[in-house]
């Protein structure tokens, strides 16, 4: 019985954030409707209401989901690159690149800071500086960069990285925002390098 439950809030649950993010991604969060996106998933809004507490909480589920799936995304980046080096701007030029997909512009760099704020606070932010702090520290095991405290340069390619894909979300041409910015986190980078 208890089993049954469970899977039964796992698949209520996961109608209302199907539901949710296909109306945030065309209709953006403000001009999504509860009762439309429950009605769609099949359900009320008492169950968004017990679930979420809200369209808000909905939304962060939404943003939780899609983050997680770039971070499968970036890793597999950084399992095909044949180096830690590659693996760490090619990484980052794909973190860049992101901010083009429709999607994640809409939800995650537009409507989700608006709403939820200060988009470097978020859980999925700290886990992204996490990783990024781990491969500079593997970086500088390694010897290829320069010795400085992780922590610190790991928030400092975030911020460039997140600021990077807020710009090409608000640009009149992402398409070239996104080049300038790729362009210039690889210079940016490079300062990174033993021997430059």
């Amino acid at each position: 019985m208890a089993q049954k439950r469970a899977e039964m809030i796992v698949e209520t649950r996961a109608k209302l954030i199907k539901a949710a993010r296909e109306a945030f991604a065309t209709q953006g969060y403000a001009d999504s409707s509860m009762d439309e996106l429950t009605a769609e998933a099949g359900l009320t809004r008492g169950a968004l209401y017990h679930h979420f507490g809200g369209k808000k909480g909905l939304l962060e589920a939404v943003i939780a989901q899609i983050d997680s799936e770039m971070v499968q995304r970036l890793a597999v980046v950084i399992e095909q690159a044949s180096s830690t080096w590659e693996g760490f701007i090619e990484e980052s030029i794909a973190y860049i690149r992101m901010a083009l997909e429709p999607e994640i512009q809409r939800i995650v760099l537009l409507d989700g800071p608006a709403v939820l704020g200060d988009s470097s606070r978020w859980a999925s932010q700290n886990a992204c500086m996490r990783s990024t702090e781990r491969s500079i520290q593997k970086l500088m095991d390694e010897g290829t960069v320069r010795a400085v405290d992780a922590e610190a340069m790991a928030r400092m390619v975030m911020g460039a990285l997140l600021n990077a894909s807020l710009w090409i979300a608000h640009a009149d041409d992402p398409q070239d925002a996104s080049v300038k910015a790729t362009e210039g986190f690889k210079v940016l980078a490079s300062g990174l390098l033993l021997g430059k």
